[in-house]
């Protein structure tokens, strides 16, 4: 009976430590590694070094809604929620799986490369659901494309129109989409 025991707490552990390997490969903070799985502290830091080479990054985690909700970094955050909402309704995955495989297509439909940091990051994601679990964030229709966005939940949002249909005089006036203008026009000339 003891050896059972032995079995599946080795089962188990080696669960945790391809859960924590999977959401380091996709960026997570060690404090999210430390809220999902039962590692210890030490263990996850060992596990980060191991595979990133570095220690983990220090810091606190996002806590403000505010960033959700800025031009770019909410166009991301929506994309990404509604893939994880689309996954939890349709494809029976739910906690943590759900957010990894969320994320996972979210780098794919952005085409995202290595060598960029992507606008959403794993941690940002995570932080997105718990946000929406809270009832602090939810989602909402564009009066004008129909598309669901990522909104204030205490703001009016009758007749919201989103940041595609409604994009800001300063969206896109970053020295990288200057760079990235300057190449598409080199390009083509």
């Amino acid at each position: 009976m003891e050896k059972t025991n032995i079995k599946k707490s080795l089962v188990a552990e080696s669960e945790q430590i391809q859960l924590a390997i999977q959401m380091i490969k996709l960026g997570a903070r060690l404090q999210l590694l430390e809220s999902q799985t039962n590692l210890s502290r030490e263990r996850l830091i060992k596990l980060y070094k191991e595979l990133k080479g570095v220690s983990p990054p220090k810091g606190m985690l996002p806590f403000s809604t505010d960033w959700f909700l800025t031009w770019q970094p909410n166009i991301h955050s929506s994309i990404f929620l509604n893939i994880y909402d689309y996954l939890v309704k349709y494809a029976g995955v739910k906690d943590i799986t759900a957010i990894i495989k969320a994320y996972s297509l979210y780098l794919q439909q952005i085409g995202h490369d290595s060598d960029a940091e992507p606008v959403l990051s794993m941690t940002r994601a995570w932080t997105l659901v718990r946000f929406v679990d809270s009832k602090m964030l939810k989602m909402h229709g564009c009066s004008c494309c129909g598309g669901k966005f990522v909104v204030n939940a205490y703001d009016l949002n009758q007749g919201y129109y989103c940041n595609l249909c409604h994009i800001p005089s300063r969206a896109g006036k970053t020295k990288k989409a200057k760079e990235l203008a300057y190449k598409l026009v080199s390009i083509a000339a």
